[in-house]
This record gives C-alpha cells, structure tokens and sequence, in this order.
C-alpha cells in the first residue's frame, strides 16, 4: 500500500459509480516526481547548487554552447524564466552569454571553465544519488519503467525537434 492507495479507496467509498484508477497512475507519477527532486535537491544543496541550475549546467556540458531559445526549450521553462537564471548563472560566474556573431538577434549561452569544472566534479555522485533514489526497482523494472515512461510521455507530445 502506498498513499495513493488510500485516495483511491476514498474515492471508491464516495463515489464507487466512479473508476478513479487513472488518478492512480497520474498520481503516482507526480508523487515519484516530487520524491525524486527532493532527492535530487537535497544532493545538489551539498553543492550549493539548485535543481534548476544543475539542469541549464548539464544541459550545456552535454549539448555545447546554444542559443537561449534552444535553451528554452530544452529546459521547458519560459523565456523570461531562462533570461532570470541565466542571469543568476552568469553572476555566479558558471555561463557566459554573448551575441550570436552570425545573428546579433540570438544570444549564445555556455560554459564557464568554473561551470564545467563543476559539473563534472559533481556528475558521477549525481549518477550515484540517482541510483540510490531507484534502489527499490532492480535494473528489469527500470528498464520496463523507462519503456512505459517513453510511450506516455511520446504519447504526450514530447518528442524531440
């Protein structure tokens, strides 16, 4: 039994005329999700670092520098959202922004020799943390769990560009 349990038996004593087992999927999924990034948020505090801003770090140590709409949309966050923590990032001296040289438009966002140095010093106890956080699945259920994550979340629109 889990917490989500416990709802969907509510919902059945209230409403038994109701089927409520999509809200268990729905439900497990965003409560999984609020688990892991307390997990995750707990870790990248020993580094003095935010989720978010691990996020925009690893997404430009594995994809180069970009322009800030691609770093937009790779973080699924707003404009406005990326412009504040770019911002943040780059007072704390781990990206840079400058002008697009080929389009004065864009502006290209990267990796200070401090913000690679920190990614990396951090990535493999990041994996680590991971692991730990999907010690309950042994490696089958985390692969059938992936595949089944995949076909949702493809199902849903997320594919990539």
């Amino acid at each position: 039994m889990d917490n989500v349990d416990r709802v969907l038996a509510q919902w059945h004593a209230e409403r038994p005329d109701v089927d409520p087992a999509p809200m268990g999927v729905v439900g497990r999924i965003q409560r999984a999700s609020r688990l892991l990034e307390k997990g995750l948020a707990t870790y990248f505090a020993t580094h003095d670092l935010q989720l978010w801003e691990f996020d925009i770090l690893a997404t430009l140590r594995r994809a180069g520098r970009m322009t800030a709409g691609r770093l937009v949309t790779a973080s699924m966050v707003t404009s406005g959202a990326i412009t504040n923590r770019v911002d943040r990032l780059v007072t704390r001296g781990l990206v840079t922004r400058e002008v697009d040289p080929d389009n004065r438009r864009s502006v290209l966002i990267d990796l200070t020799a401090e913000g690679r140095t920190l990614v990396d010093k951090i990535l493999a106890g990041h994996i680590d943390n991971e692991n730990r956080l999907l010690a309950p699945l042994d490696l089958e259920d985390r692969d059938r769990l992936a595949n089944l994550l995949r076909t949702l979340l493809t199902g849903l629109g997320d594919v990539p560009d």
